[in-house]
């Protein structure tokens, strides 16, 4: 195992891309203005109690189904592929609440973003990624129109998905192309309806 934990690094380069060591960044660990290239799967990751400040967080290979809820990550930008990803605080993880979880001031405009979906915080600092991608806001507020929508192909399964998120979900960012490919359909066709919905950001 690999461990960052109990002090603070600043303006520094962290590569984590070791195929056979855990990587442990958590407990009372700032990163400030660092620059962390991320190189491994999920599973050889836990982030835990960890502040984030001014950082680049540059994801070389795919991250799958990560929880970044005891992350407190403020003024970041994030950059490369993520899928199933988690950001904000999850309010039912005690944890999360003492790891003083939480996202604000970040831009993801570089990342290409898919089921990824942000909870407990406020949208409107974060800058989104835009087209190809799209953000669904609110979402389960929203359940009635989401579902009523003649989604293209079997894509109605997204919003289905989307609406029995926690009500804490302030927002979703899903990628057309990964989308469209999974549920038989076309971008156009997907943008065609997204286009009549309310609450959608490109």
């Amino acid at each position: 195992m690999i461990q960052f934990q109990n002090r603070e690094i600043q303006g520094e380069r962290l590569v984590l891309n070791s195929k056979t060591d855990l990587y442990y960044l958590g407990h009372d660990l700032t990163l400030r203005n660092c620059t962390v290239i991320i190189r491994v799967p999920a599973r050889g990751l836990v982030i835990s109690k960890v502040r984030f400040i001014d950082c680049v967080i540059e994801v070389k290979q795919e991250l799958k189904n990560f929880r970044w809820n005891r992350a407190s990550l403020k003024g970041c930008r994030f950059t490369g592929k993520m899928t199933g990803n988690d950001f904000g605080r999850w309010p039912f993880d005690e944890e999360a609440v003492q790891a003083l979880g939480g996202i604000e001031d970040c831009d993801f405009s570089g990342a290409r973003l898919n089921a990824c979906r942000f909870l407990n915080c406020d949208v409107d600092t974060l800058k989104l990624p835009s087209w190809p991608c799209f953000t669904f806001l609110d979402p389960t507020r929203r359940r009635q129109e989401l579902l009523a929508a003649p989604w293209p192909g079997t894509s109605r399964i997204v919003a289905e998905v989307l609406v029995d998120s926690p009500p804490e979900t302030v927002a979703a960012t899903d990628s057309a192309p990964a989308v469209a490919k999974r549920f038989g359909t076309t971008e156009e066709a997907l943008r065609d309806v997204l286009q009549t919905l309310d609450g959608v950001r490109f």
